[in-house]
């Protein structure tokens, strides 16, 4: 199996160590874009898309900084070659045309949203199922210096506005499995702010209301919080169950453990690429493609 990888940077190396796990034998390329790149063992640097001409790729892997991505997939939709694309899909939303050609081409797509892969959301899914739901309630709360150790938090992407940096689509995992979990929101309501002490002039601060037809969910993020809390609560109308994202697990109003699992979300990196090799790639199951990924974006940037 080969695999082409736009972007190597810390994102990329976990997927490349997932899939050396799937499949051991298989051979990675890079596209680079400066002749003076760094090379990394066991994977060969390619300059230009028109390489794929004489190499026969499996899929790509598009992880670069967001703000790239349009040019990238694009670059790659003559090849129709399956693509794994890092979230988030865009930055911006005028990026319609680009959905709609994928689309129209029949390209295999699928945008990470490895959560949806992690034990404890795979079971509130199934506990739900055919219950009441009154309230929704996400928080996500990180402190971006510590997310890459060694590397100056202001140096990064997530910092700058411009390339597609801010907490509302850094943390768009929230998003995503909220509407995963509920289906599509008739409305949604938001209000950004940059307002603590870390001095980027990305967005630091998200809160979303999404407006459902028997509930609201509430979605909180931010950049800011030392001592990190990831959580999910859904008010039933008998109990209210509390998903603990950080630990895998599950518990009701009544502090009893429903749900816990020895996984972690680095594990997840590994299922979802084994479903998207097995299911995407060689059975052309449709799951988070760009489209769904397009929408679930729309939540996350424009108000109703």
């Amino acid at each position: 199996m080969n695999v082409l990888i736009v972007g190597l940077g810390s994102i990329a190396k976990k997927h490349i160590s997932a899939i050396k796990i799937i499949r051991p034998k298989a051979q990675f390329y890079a596209l680079r874009f400066s002749l003076d790149a760094n090379r990394i063992e066991g994977i060969q640097n390619i300059f230009s898309v028109s390489e794929l001409n004489t190499i026969k790729v499996d899929f790509a892997i598009v992880s670069n900084p967001t703000f790239a991505h349009r040019e990238t997939i694009k670059s790659l939709i003559p090849f129709n070659i399956p693509l794994f694309i890092e979230k988030p899909l865009f930055s911006e939303m005028d990026n319609g045309d680009l959905v709609n050609e994928i689309k129209k081409k029949n390209i295999k797509t699928y945008v990470a949203c490895n959560l949806r892969f992690l034990d404890c959301l795979k079971f509130a899914k199934h506990y739900i199922e055919d219950k009441r739901v009154n309230e929704v309630n996400v928080y996500c709360g990180s402190y971006l210096p510590d997310w890459r150790p060694g590397v100056d938090y202001k140096s990064t992407y997530s910092a700058h506005k411009e390339q597609g940096g801010g907490v509302h689509i850094d943390l768009i995992h929230e998003i995503d499995y909220t509407y995963w979990l509920f289906g599509k929101p008739t409305k949604t309501f938001r209000l950004f702010s940059n307002k603590s002490t870390l001095g980027i002039n990305a967005f630091d601060y998200a809160n979303y209301t999404l407006d459902y037809a028997g509930f609201n969910a509430n979605i909180v993020l931010n950049y800011f919080r030392r001592d990190a809390k990831r959580t999910l609560e859904i008010v039933l109308e008998d109990e209210t169950i509390t998903v603990d994202i950080l630990k895998n697990t599950v518990h009701n109003s009544n502090a009893k453990v429903l749900f816990k699992s020895k996984k972690t979300i680095v594990d997840t990196y590994t299922d979802q690429l084994q479903f998207f090799i097995d299911d995407v790639v060689l059975k052309n199951e449709e799951f988070n493609t760009i489209c769904e990924a397009y929408e679930i974006l729309k939540i996350c940037l424009k108000n109703d």
